[in-house]
């Protein structure tokens, strides 16, 4: 992803188990985030950063942040200030829209389940943005926007990005198999890197079915196969997720139509919040697409 000329717009809210404290030894994500963050934001990217009113108070009080010009407080939540995220992401003049959203998400809030949560999630989808909910996924973002623009690499995170040691899980919607499908064509060669691919139960058995197109010398599947979606697919990976045997979770999502099992769909991301610290998902092409680009530049930086 190439930032764009002008500077980034990044919505930035948290869940109150993401922002309380600042000890030294065990800092709460905000503040992690913010603290690896701070000489990217203030030196490199410099994005305006459009904070909900508590997210916003927990960066003043800890000092964070201080004296950036880009940080533009927003109400609290209850007076409408996730709302009016919503509204600048769907905004039409690109000087206002926000670029992505970064929402650490508390799974046991009920906060995180209200109508504006909901949305500002589903219009990212809708729109093609990232919307970001885990510590684990902020970080990465913003390390690879980092690189892509010029910064050096968070060193801390070269673990997760040896993709030969790594399971990466590939879930989509029946309207999406064409998407997924396509994606996985296209970037076949940077998904072969994983050591491991796992997906649901259909999606998988294509996804195999195009691999033995692509790499007719393989004598393995290409992705482990589990259950489908409705029949407990995503359970499984949630598991996958919970027990730290995979990071990074590709879901493409249909977002206009109801889910029946939407309950096991929720349940997925809902893992991936509970492990914020090790997981992360990417919910449409788009969005995946941009991370498939900057993983390559990263790469290519090492």
């Amino acid at each position: 992803m190439t930032p764009p000329a002008r500077p980034l717009n990044i919505g930035l809210a948290s869940n109150r188990l993401h922002q309380e404290g600042h000890q030294e030894d065990n800092p709460a994500a905000l503040f992690r985030l913010i603290t690896a963050c701070d000489s990217l934001i203030r030196q490199r990217l410099q994005p305006r950063l459009s904070v909900v009113g508590r997210t916003h108070d927990a960066l003043r009080k800890a000092g964070l942040l201080n004296g950036y010009p880009g940080l533009i407080p927003y109400p609290y939540g209850r007076a409408g200030g996730l709302m009016r995220l919503v509204s600048r992401l769907v905004d039409d003049d690109p000087a206002q829209a926000l670029d992505l959203v970064i929402y650490l998400i508390d799974p046991v809030d009920p906060s995180s389940v209200f109508p504006e949560a909901m949305a500002l999630k589903r219009q990212c989808v809708v729109h093609g943005k990232p919307f970001i909910s885990t510590l684990a996924g902020a970080l990465e973002w913003m390390d690879l926007l980092g690189v892509a623009a010029g910064a050096p690499r968070i060193a801390q995170l070269d673990q997760s990005h040896d993709y030969p040691q790594e399971t990466l899980a590939l879930v989509a919607h029946d309207a999406k198999k064409t998407e997924m499908l396509d994606f996985a064509r296209q970037h076949f060669a940077f998904l072969d890197r994983f050591g491991h691919r796992i997906a649901t139960g259909t999606t998988g058995t294509l996804l195999n079915q195009l691999a033995r197109e692509l790499k007719p010398q393989a004598t393995e599947p290409w992705v482990r196969p589990l259950k489908s979606g409705p029949l407990g697919g995503d359970a499984q990976i949630a598991e996958w997720l919970l027990d730290k045997r995979c990071r990074r979770v590709i879901f493409f999502e249909d977002p206009h139509v109801a889910r029946q099992h939407e309950a096991d769909i929720q349940l997925l991301e809902r893992a991936a919040r509970v492990v914020t610290e090790y997981a992360l998902c990417m919910n449409d092409v788009r969005t995946a697409t941009q991370w498939v680009a900057m993983c390559g530049q990263r790469l290519g930086a090492a």
